[in-house]
């Protein structure tokens, strides 16, 4: 097992907090799926065939999360449209048919909006969910969108921390004062209604924003990067750890394109952002990372081959004992 220093802590806050603790734990890994619940590997373009279903079929199984993704526009030298559905809007629907699973945004491109109204949108989800709802925030990955907007995409770096401060302040204080310099100023005679269910909305920056490990380690509650080269997890998560100063260090997880093998002995096979492996190597290559510090790992099966429903079933059935929810991993049966 790689020994990791510091070793994880949840803040005190969070550790019990519906969504966070569900999706980070001191001990183990767990993971979701990044919306939509299909396959789409030729097109750009989802069915959205069947999603109300699928998703509870993730929340009765026993999955972690659920993550949206925010995708404006059909950019299509970019060649995918998420879930297509605005990502605060499809939070509220789904907020309606599942009960238990985390629901997540992977992530919203905050220079993109107007902070005050992401706060908005947040807590009213999180007032929906009964909590369980996790805000990731990220600057996004099509610059062509930021012209569009009118937006200076070299000021992205700015708008995020400015962004992601006051979206803070606003969901954590009553009737705060604040003066920003690219957005607006609130002089302590207006308050952000409702305020989160929990002590407060956990946060997540996604990707990296442009931001050093350090901000993100002692600004953000987790961060998801993207897939990366595994054989330089251990120190990324280590050099991540160490850079907080906040006397908790912070969950790492990331995103990846995900494609599960038919024959559940394949082995893993890395392509451009993404894997497509069988069950059983899968297990193997997840308790390793378990055991490197991965707390989380969000899916995107755009690249499936396989009926969606069909995956889940096997993943739940063959996989999701061996990461359960709640349970600390030296506990689980292997």
């Amino acid at each position: 097992m790689t020994s990791l220093s510091p070793s994880l802590e949840l803040s005190p806050e969070l550790a019990s907090h519906p969504a966070y603790s569900r999706v980070f734990q001191p001990e183990g890994l767990t993971f979701g799926y990044i919306m939509p619940l299909e396959g789409y590997p030729n097109s750009p373009f989802p069915t959205l065939q069947d999603h109300q279903r699928l998703a509870r079929i993730a929340d009765e199984a026993g999955f972690a999360s659920l993550w949206m993704r925010d995708v404006p526009f059909y950019d299509p030298s970019f060649g995918d449209t998420g879930q297509m559905i605005d990502p605060f809007v499809y939070l509220g629907y789904l907020a309606a048919v599942t009960k238990n699973i985390a629901l997540g945004t992977t992530g919203i491109v905050l220079p993109l909006r107007e902070p005050l109204i992401v706060a908005k949108q947040s807590v009213s989800v999180d007032q929906l969910t009964g909590g369980r709802f996790l805000l990731g925030l990220s600057s996004g990955d099509r610059p062509i969108e930021y012209p569009a907007f009118g937006i200076d995409f070299e000021a992205r770096e700015e708008r995020y921390r400015e962004g992601f401060e006051l979206i803070k302040t606003v969901t954590e204080n009553s009737f705060p004062t604040v003066s920003t310099k690219l957005f607006g100023q609130l002089e302590g005679l207006l308050d952000m209604v409702p305020k989160p269910v929990g002590p407060r909305l956990p946060m997540i920056v996604v990707g990296r924003a442009r931001q050093t490990l350090e901000w993100i380690a002692n600004n953000a509650d987790a961060w998801i990067w993207h897939l990366s080269d595994f054989n330089r997890l251990p120190g990324l998560i280590r050099e991540f750890r160490s850079a907080s100063q906040t006397g908790n260090a912070k969950p790492y997880g990331y995103a990846t394109f995900f494609d599960l093998a038919k024959d559940p002995n394949t082995p893993l096979e890395r392509g451009y952002n993404g894997i497509r492996i069988g069950r059983n190597a899968l297990v193997e290559l997840w308790k390793r990372q378990q055991d490197e510090g991965v707390s989380h790992v969000a899916l995107n099966i755009k690249p499936l081959q396989r009926p969606a429903a069909d995956v889940l079933d096997e993943m739940a059935e063959y996989v999701l004992p061996h990461f359960p929810i709640g349970q600390p991993a030296s506990q689980v049966t292997q």
